[in-house]
């Protein structure tokens, strides 16, 4: 008899662990953000303060890979869009974003733009970003207007010093190049703004890609 009793209960109890969890993954899909890693980089609007208040409910318990990696670049979204005015409170704000996006990563790896995110986020602050804009070439391919990003971050950070990083850039640099017409005055104020190094990568990449172009680079 006690037997069976234990058994019953131990038969309610993951019942009710199997409902929490259903519950939680209807939630999570009705509160998830239309908003994914590769958005932030291609001026999409990022959902409001409220509705990311109200999806971090469910992202706050959930194993959904999909929730959290739309949620942590919905929270990036904001520093980058509506970054803080004093220093702490972006460093505030970067590091809580930092930790949505590693929570993503941890659960879903396999998400370039998220790793790409995660760097920039980095190089904002100063804080080494290569290790993560190195796995965003490796986790995958990306749209080109998110290859322009991380040319940009790339060559606004110590990432331009890494030889493999450098390497992976071209790909990026010849994407963005196959495109001209749209990018080119953007690649010359990311040019304007790059570190040294940054300046010599794009430099390096151009001048046998596109010639012209680095001529032109090479006037400012």
């Amino acid at each position: 008899m006690n037997r069976m009793i234990l058994l019953r209960v131990v038969g309610i109890c993951i019942a009710v662990v199997l409902l929490l969890h259903a519950g939680l993954g209807f939630f999570g899909d009705l509160m998830r953000p239309n908003f994914r890693a590769s958005d932030l980089f291609l001026d999409e609007i990022p959902p409001d303060k409220v509705d990311l208040a109200a999806s971090g409910v469910p992202a706050a318990f959930s194993f959904d890979g999909d929730l959290l990696a739309n949620y942590a670049a919905a929270k990036a979204a904001g520093i980058f869009h509506h970054p803080s005015a004093d220093a702490n409170g972006r460093a505030t704000e970067s590091k809580a974003a930092q930790d949505a996006v590693v929570a993503a990563l941890k659960i879903s790896p396999i998400r370039p733009a998220l790793w790409l995110t995660l760097g920039t986020l980095k190089a904002q602050l100063g804080e080494p970003a290569t290790p993560a804009v190195k796995m965003s070439y490796l986790a995958g391919a990306v749209p080109v207007g998110v290859a322009f990003s991380r040319v940009q971050t790339v060559t606004s950070s110590a990432a331009a010093t890494d030889e493999e990083v450098k390497l992976l850039a071209q790909s990026d640099i010849r994407s963005v190049l196959a495109n001209r017409s749209r990018y080119e005055p953007l690649l010359v104020a990311a040019y304007v703004r790059a570190t040294p190094q940054g300046k010599s990568l794009l430099l390096e990449a151009t001048q046998v890609t596109d010639p012209k172009f680095n001529e032109i680079l090479r006037r400012y």
